[in-house]
């Protein structure tokens, strides 16, 4: 299994103030939730390493970015920011806030499917509550495009792909602290999930909880 490693050549330690980082020191709770980022265990098809997180949304965030790998294949792709306002912030409820893109390419057949939008979106809540975790104030769109190519590059299937754009607030525990681990390998199971992947086992805690449907394997991210 792959853990998030920190790999910042400027020593920044990959978290962002609103200000870039010269926002005095880390609000211990935020520390915490990071370095159970940094240690959370995930499925051994995930490839994860931290990256650069967007600055302005909130006064404190840490990303990871991770794509699903088999056979040498990115099969899905997506990134986890976890932003933290220590004064709490109105429209999340609460002090933290996860956000994620996930994104992967689709048969176009599949695509077809007029459920498909509410199946992705079940993929996510069905994620987090395969593994027990609380959570509110979830929101996002499920978008999917298709490409067709035309002259010289009329010898290329057609390629739809599917993307989940989402947030939500993890509950807080003790200290007033979520489970970050547990989240980020609940994002796990939907990344492979998304990807086509099989679950990693049997039980609650091994992704595809009880009624969460999978699409079959398909092609990995188009790049042009």
């Amino acid at each position: 299994m792959a853990a998030a490693q920190e790999q910042f050549p400027d020593h920044s330690d990959g978290i962002e103030g609103a200000g870039g980082g010269e926002d005095g020191p880390v609000p211990p709770g935020f520390r915490a939730a990071v370095d159970a980022l940094r240690a959370a265990r995930v499925r051994p098809e995930i490839e994860l390493e931290p990256t650069r997180p967007p600055r302005r949304l909130a006064p404190w965030a840490y990303a990871v970015e991770a794509a699903a790998v088999e056979n040498g294949e990115d099969l899905a792709d997506g990134r986890l920011v976890l932003l933290h306002d220590p004064a709490g912030h109105e429209a999340w409820r609460g002090a933290f806030r996860l956000v994620t893109l996930v994104r992967a390419e689709l048969e176009p057949e599949m695509a077809t499917d007029p459920l498909l939008p509410e199946v992705c979106w079940s993929w996510l809540t069905g994620a987090l509550e395969a593994r027990g975790l609380a959570y509110g104030e979830a929101s996002g769109t499920v978008t999917r495009a298709g490409s067709y190519y035309f002259g010289g590059l009329a010898e290329r299937r057609p390629a739809t792909q599917i993307e989940i754009r989402a947030s939500w607030t993890p509950e807080e525990g003790r200290g007033g602290v979520p489970d970050a681990a547990a989240h980020l390998a609940a994002w796990g199971d939907l990344l492979c999930q998304v990807a086509g992947l099989p679950p990693s086992g049997p039980g609650p805690l091994e992704g595809g909880g009880a009624g969460v449907v999978s699409l079959p394997q398909r092609r990995g991210p188009h790049h042009p």
